[in-house]
């Protein structure tokens, strides 16, 4: 009776972890990859706000979508519009 419930209490936590892990793993589409029409510009800072934060951080990978070429693209682009000041470097 014993090793039935252990049994059952690994299944069960087995089946969660599973069904945990396939709920969680999700594959972003990069915003610059689906669009072929987009094109990134640094003298558009109305096109760079989507990618910074409101205190002026660059957005992560893993929150803007992006694959790497892409957000190296963005890291870039963001760098260069805060250089001529388009782009504020942080909030105060």
């Amino acid at each position: 009776m014993a090793d039935n419930r252990k049994n059952n209490r690994r299944n069960n936590n087995k089946d969660y972890d599973d069904d945990y892990r396939v709920r969680k793993i999700r594959k972003k589409a990069c915003p610059l990859c689906s669009d072929k029409n987009f094109v990134l510009d640094y003298k558009n800072p109305e096109q760079l706000k989507k990618f910074v934060n409101e205190r002026g951080k660059i957005h992560p990978r893993r929150t803007t979508g992006a694959c790497a070429k892409h957000q190296r693209d963005i890291t870039t682009a963001v760098n260069r519009c805060r250089h001529i000041a388009m782009l504020p470097y942080s909030q105060d």
